[in-house]
């Protein structure tokens, strides 16, 4: 991302950037088994089309797109990887999200760490200024992530890619709300689309009868409809635990995403 961003201008760069969530829909749908109803892509049209629009304003009034052909490949690559680790994490956060963002989250502190200590090679940042940073990461980037790794457990991550798109959105309230930033008639009709998707994504009721085939795996769970079995003596205790279980083959009607329990034929 950073070589594809040194090689554009800010506006291609933004603009560029739109592609994580089209792309992580796509191998969603294309190669991890996730299904999208006619109004879920409806919806996420809507938001990506909203998205889209917001970052156009300024090519809107003037602005001229600039850069290489390299650099917008680099970030669109960029993308693509983004898009597979969204997908490759919605798998994984079948067993603990929390677990498997803290170490996710460990591996990119120190990597990045190393990284700039290497690059740079000057001392480290004040005192203050590193509580400072360490504080806005806890949030910018450690919580949001774990809420992120629940999202894509729990909605699947073509949905999650939908809803993590109306992020200018939630961007230009806060420029508009703490910054005094003008909101243009564009932009309203851009959030009034956003606006709209999530509202449609919110109301799916995708229900029909559906089978679960036998299974037998390990994964944080709680005793819901999907997981009806007997413990043994050495399972843990309370709820949600994780303990290897089987799922004895089931046919039931309910409203459901593609999470991980939800991967059928339509």
């Amino acid at each position: 991302m950073l070589l594809g961003l040194s090689r554009l201008s800010g506006l291609s760069g933004a603009l560029l950037l739109n592609l994580e969530a089209p792309f992580t829909m796509l191998l969603a749908l294309a190669v991890f088994g996730e299904h999208l109803g006619r109004r879920a892509l409806a919806a996420s049209g809507l938001i990506l089309a909203g998205a889209a629009s917001l970052r156009l304003g300024p090519l809107l009034n003037g602005e001229a797109l600039d850069g290489e052909p390299l650099g917008a490949l680099l970030v669109a690559a960029a993308c693509a990887c983004w898009a597979l680790d969204n997908n490759l994490t919605q798998r994984l956060v079948l067993r603990d999200p929390f677990a498997i963002v803290r170490v996710k989250a460990l591996g990119a502190g120190v990597a990045n760490t190393a990284a700039g200590a290497i690059i740079d090679g000057g001392p480290m940042p004040a005192a203050g200024l590193l509580a400072a940073a360490l504080g806005l990461g806890s949030l910018s980037y450690g919580l949001s992530v774990v809420l992120d790794a629940y999202a894509l457990r729990w909605v699947g991550a073509a949905r999650e890619a939908a809803y993590f798109a109306t992020a200018p959105f939630i961007g230009a309230l806060g420029a508009w709300a703490l910054l005094g930033a003008p909101l243009t008639t564009g932009d309203l009709a851009a959030m009034a689309l956003m606006a709209a998707g999530v509202w449609l994504l919110l109301r799916e009721d995708h229900n029909h009868e559906h089978s679960h085939e036998e299974m037998e795996h390990e994964h944080l769970h709680e005793h819901d409809a999907h997981h009806q079995h007997e413990h043994g003596p050495d399972d843990p205790a309370g709820e949600p635990h994780a303990h290897r279980h089987r799922h004895a083959p089931l046919v039931h009607t309910h409203p459901h995403a593609s999470d991980a329990h939800h991967r059928h034929r339509h």
